[in-house]
C-alpha cells in the first residue's frame, strides 16, 4: 500500500486531518452511470490492446521486408498494413490522419523498391 504525502495546508485546525489522500490510488466513483462508464473504459481498452498491438506488427513486418529489399514481400506486407490501419481508424483507435499519413510514407518506401 502506497504511503499517503503529509497535508500541506498549513492550517491551525486541530481537527484537520494531516493526512488527505494517496496519490497513487484511483478514486472510485459513486455515480451509477460512471462506474458504468469505468467498466465501458476498461472493456474498450482491452479490445483496442489487441488492434493496436496487431497493426504495430503489421506495420514492423512490411518494415522487415522493406529492409531486406524484397519487392513482392514489401508489397503484400504494404496491403496488408494498409488495411489494418484503415480498421484501426475506422474505429477510432488512431486517428484518420495518423493512418493516412503512414500509408502515404509506405507507399513511398515501396515505390522506391
Amino acid at each position: 500500500m502506497p504511503v499517503a504525502a503529509p497535508c500541506a495546508c498549513r492550517t491551525t485546525d486541530t481537527d484537520h486531518p494531516r493526512i488527505h489522500h494517496t496519490t497513487t490510488e484511483a478514486a472510485v466513483a459513486n455515480i451509477k452511470s460512471q462506474i458504468k462508464r469505468n467498466r465501458q473504459t476498461i472493456t474498450r481498452h482491452e479490445r483496442n490492446k489487441g488492434v493496436r498491438t496487431r497493426l504495430k506488427t503489421d506495420l514492423k513486418n512490411f518494415r522487415t521486408a522493406h529492409d531486406a529489399g524484397d519487392a513482392d514481400a514489401a508489397a503484400e506486407a504494404f496491403a496488408v498494413a494498409a488495411r489494418a490501419l484503415d480498421k484501426a481508424a475506422t474505429k477510432g483507435i488512431i486517428h484518420a490522419n495518423n493512418a493516412a499519413n503512414k500509408k502515404s510514407r509506405m507507399a513511398r518506401k515501396l515505390a522506391a523498391l
